[in-house]
């Protein structure tokens, strides 16, 4: 191309010497020169880029994907723009990966626990250490069970972030869901001595959502603002919607030591708890799986010993 443009060049000077005499014809001359030029340092700067690119494309494909391309120094938008999406593809390769290590090091961290008990309580029963009676057997299938549920929440957990989760949506009010949450909560609060109760603010839109998976999520931040909130306690559960309607709120508010500043932004995240917690660290994160896969969204806000308020905001309209 190159060899193209410099031949057309030098027939159009070598026509204006001939036509317009040699002071026309050397300006010409000088023009096709620094135009010339300029198209080389054009063409070197682009073979670079693409030669930087092609390397770097090499070390991905061995697996190295904290590899990034220079921004090239040349004006050539779609230059710019392919160095610009490589950069970006390799940082979320990078991110994933990263990601794919945790994920890998917490669940074996998760399932290290169980796997131990059930293969010291076997190995004792089997040893004749204990006996094969129902109090040694319990403990190992309630070890079984946590196995099952932190597969379980893991299956959901991938589903929703990777947006295949199966949704059956149906008209449900929403009001009628918080309230029958609150109900199946009831014995629960009652032996924690905690004062659960729910305040529907008017009536709710009716929403074309999920009920079973919308369940899951009160179900959960409702147990979770059981279990952090002491005896005396009150856990409220409100639901509200916007002056246009398309938008409808639920709160889920407790009276506990509330959450720790530096745990805050990463509630939400996997394997992520307290100090304190007993559960898997999975429970927040499917909530915002299932929040995000039904188009809403869930926030929380907290002050160390004011307790904690969990939002989710859903549309009244897919």
């Amino acid at each position: 191309m190159f060899l193209v443009v410099a031949g057309s060049l030098v027939a159009v000077a070598a026509a204006a010497v001939s036509q317009l005499g040699p002071v026309p014809g050397i300006i010409v001359g000088l023009f096709v020169v620094g135009a010339l030029f300029s198209i080389a340092r054009s063409l070197r700067g682009t073979g670079t880029v693409l030669d930087d690119i092609a390397e770097a494309t090499a070390k991905v494909q061995e697996g190295d994907y904290s590899v990034r391309v220079a921004e090239p120094h040349n004006g050539i938008r779609n230059l710019h723009r392919l160095v610009f999406g490589f950069n970006t593809m390799t940082a979320r390769l990078e991110a994933d990966e990263a990601v794919r290590r945790a994920l890998l090091a917490d669940v074996s961290h998760e399932l290290r626990t169980p796997l131990t008990i059930i293969a010291g309580n076997l190995e004792a029963l089997i040893d004749g250490v204990y006996p094969a009676d129902e109090a040694h057997i319990a403990p190992i299938l309630d070890q079984t069970r946590v196995m099952e549920r932190l597969i379980d929440d893991l299956r959901t957990l991938t589903l929703s972030e990777a947006g295949t989760l199966a949704l059956h949506r149906e008209p449900t009010a929403l009001d009628l869901l918080i309230a029958e949450t609150v109900r199946s909560f009831g014995a629960t609060a009652t032996a924690a001595g905690v004062t659960l109760t729910d305040a529907p603010t008017g009536e709710l839109p009716t929403l074309e959502v999920d009920p079973v998976r919308i369940g899951e999520v009160l179900s959960n931040l409702v147990g979770n603002a059981l279990r952090h909130t002491p005896a005396g306690g009150t856990v409220t559960v409100t639901g509200s919607h916007s002056p246009d309607a398309r938008l409808v709120t639920v709160r889920v508010s407790d009276t506990g030591p509330g959450i720790a500043a530096d745990l805050l932004p990463h509630v939400f995240d996997r394997f992520v708890k307290g100090e304190d917690s007993l559960g898997s660290g999975l429970g927040l994160a499917i909530a915002r799986g299932l929040v995000e896969a039904h188009g809403g969204q869930i926030s929380v806000t907290s002050t160390v010993g004011q307790g904690a308020t969990f939002r989710v905001d859903l549309p009244t309209e897919t």
